[in-house]
């Protein structure tokens, strides 16, 4: 059993050494948790367990204190994927709910399961998400002061291994902040949040950049085909460079490989291994 987690990309580190501090602690706490709770429950519900705790910590950008859109509004996108089932499903530009990931699960028994805007968040009264404000003092702070938008890359996710040898995926963004309303990210895509019988990939980063590389469904075909999780990543990542493509990764794959890599520094993660890793 196996688990890995990450909290976007951290642009602070070099200035404010609490906030490093702070985030380091939140995701050793929370993987810790996570990593418990896959001892008793499948990789799935793991995903959606960990992302959910990661949705609700201010410090990241996702759930509660996600960035705030360019007309003011802030609206999330999630999705989910099961390695065993190969079943895919998000939502995209979800507004007034706490916690998108969950609505993506709740979507997975469905035909349709990939919704957007005002669709995702009539599916999700319609199955008792009530409403929610995610705009924290400092979002609504940040906002009023239009703070350059090229510090924002923050997305969380989760990869997990569960003791059956499943894999899954799952991956929630509060998006990068004043950008034009209902912009589409990586997450609630395949280029964002894959897994399959091989591997499973959380992204994160510039979602564009992460699009335009197929990056995480690219990076598990790559294992399919008989790549070591190191080297799927690492060939995807150079090719990434035609574009100086801006992207962070984890992943885990079926023989128990535990991976991440960014273009560049850095994203903050942790996983549990045996033991507990936490960024540096």
């Amino acid at each position: 059993m196996k688990l890995i987690i990450h909290g976007g990309f951290f642009s602070e580190s070099a200035t404010n050494q609490e906030t490093k501090k702070a985030k380091q602690d939140a995701l050793a706490q929370i993987v810790t948790q996570a990593h418990q709770f896959l001892t008793k429950h499948t990789a799935l519900e793991t995903v959606v367990y960990a992302v959910g705790l990661l949705e609700d910590n201010e410090l990241f950008n996702a759930g509660i204190g996600s960035q705030i859109q360019s007309d003011g509004k802030v609206r999330l996108s999630a999705a989910l994927m099961d390695g065993q089932t190969q079943k895919f499903s998000g939502v995209i530009n979800l507004e007034d709910v706490k916690n998108p990931i969950e609505v993506a699960e709740k979507l997975l028994a469905y035909d349709d399961r990939v919704l957007s805007g005002e669709g995702a968040q009539a599916f999700a009264r319609a199955n008792n998400f009530d409403y929610f404000n995610p705009i924290t003092p400092q979002r609504q702070a940040e906002y009023e002061a239009k703070l350059n938008q090229q510090d924002r890359k923050g997305t969380v996710g989760c990869v997990a291994l569960d003791a059956n040898g499943n894999l899954a995926a799952a991956t929630s963004t509060g998006g990068k902040g004043f950008e034009i309303p209902c912009r589409v990210s990586d997450s609630a895509t395949v280029a964002g949040n894959f897994a399959n019988n091989f591997a499973g990939i959380s992204c994160t980063g510039v979602g564009e950049d992460i699009v335009s590389g197929a990056l995480a469904a690219k990076i598990v075909t790559r294992v399919t085909d008989g790549f070591s999780l190191k080297e799927a990543c690492d060939k995807s990542f150079v090719e990434l460079q035609a574009f100086d493509g801006f992207a962070g990764v984890i992943g885990i794959s079926a023989k128990g490989e535990i991976y991440h890599c960014d273009s560049h520094p850095y994203m903050v993660w942790a996983a549990f291994d045996g033991s507990l890793q936490v960024f540096n």
